[in-house]
């Protein structure tokens, strides 16, 4: 019989993850079906899973879709009610699900949770995908309640609440699937990377919520798939935020923020040289090509948002760099 909830988790050469992870998965997670999604892996993760996790079932995918448009493809053979979009370097917890789908239940407005994420490594520090709930700044820099840029705060109980917030974590990802699908899911050209803020954020323009609970905690390892310092993920990183902003800002911000974005781009693309080498300041100049060459696709999307409007937050950039937070 089917149950409300798919626990979906995207695979690509992961098998040492799945090893380590998925027991806590299959152990926690009684009432929901538990799939892996496979991006056409390499390794033995097929194998181990068929020998090794007899009720997990299987979906493979015919090539390598990355993260946006692996779910994508496989999601479409998972039909519950709710999906939970979980990574496969995530350590779950007993009562992990039901204060997200409580929630869910309760709130039919609210079509995406997150639970509090922190970090597998200190235990007793937020995680940077993630954190306690995503924002988004004036300038559409993404941060978190419990993180903002590389700094993290420990947790103490201060986001233990229950809230309203402008993005949620792809790490875990508890969504209504008839609202992915309303949206045509994520954006596949993103391939990885900041493609759960662009779904949040059509969902809140067509109207519905995305909300945070802090009575649900999972750990997260960080860089499974792209370690932090990867120049790629650099590109990934910014070539998508633009994108994502000009598919749902309204037009008298999209203008001017746009244009500042590409200047204070280019000042970052410097500091990063200097500080990581040249292969992340040319990350910055293919990031920007990048999205010149989306644009007509990009703008064909946002005409299809039903409107657009910005988060009113605040300048998170010039208030943590030049005056503190």
């Amino acid at each position: 019989m089917q149950k409300k909830l798919a626990v979906a988790i995207l695979n690509w050469n992961g098998r040492n993850w799945l090893e380590k992870f998925l027991p806590g998965v299959v152990q926690f997670s009684r009432n929901a079906d538990i799939y892996v999604i496979d991006n056409l892996s390499t390794d033995d993760s097929i194998d181990f899973l068929q020998k090794n996790f007899p009720t997990v079932r299987i979906i493979k995918n015919d090539k390598n879709y990355g993260f946006a448009g692996g779910y994508n493809e496989g999601l479409q053979s998972i039909k519950n009610e709710y999906y939970c979009l979980l990574n496969s370097d995530v350590e779950v917890t007993e009562n992990w699900i039901e204060p997200a789908l409580e929630l869910l239940e309760k709130n039919p407005a609210a079509s995406a949770v997150q639970p509090k994420i922190l970090s597998y490594h200190n235990r007793n520090s937020f995680e940077f995908a993630g954190a306690a709930g995503g924002l988004i700044d004036n300038l559409g820099y993404p941060y978190c309640r419990g993180r903002v840029f590389d700094d993290l705060e420990e947790d103490k109980g201060q986001y233990n609440d229950e809230t309203e917030i402008f993005w949620a974590s792809g790490c875990c990802l508890f969504i209504r699937s008839k609202d992915f699908w309303e949206q045509n899911g994520f954006d596949a050209r993103f391939f990885a990377h900041q493609e759960e803020i662009d779904l949040c954020w059509r969902l809140i323009n067509s109207g519905k919520k995305i909300y945070y609970t802090g009575k649900s905690s999972v750990y997260h390892v960080g860089g499974g798939t792209l370690n932090k310092q990867s120049a790629q993920k650099t590109y990934l990183n910014i070539r998508n935020n633009l994108s994502m902003m000009l598919k749902n800002l309204p037009f008298p911000q999209l203008i001017w923020l746009i244009f500042f974005r590409l200047c204070l781009d280019s000042v970052a693309g410097i500091y990063f040289g200097l500080k990581h080498g040249f292969p992340h300041l040319w990350a910055v100049v293919r990031a920007h090509f990048g999205f010149y060459a989306q644009l007509p696709g990009t703008w064909k999307l946002r005409q299809k948002n039903q409107k657009q409007q910005f988060y009113q937050s605040k300048w998170l950039i010039f208030k943590h760099f030049l005056g503190g937070r």
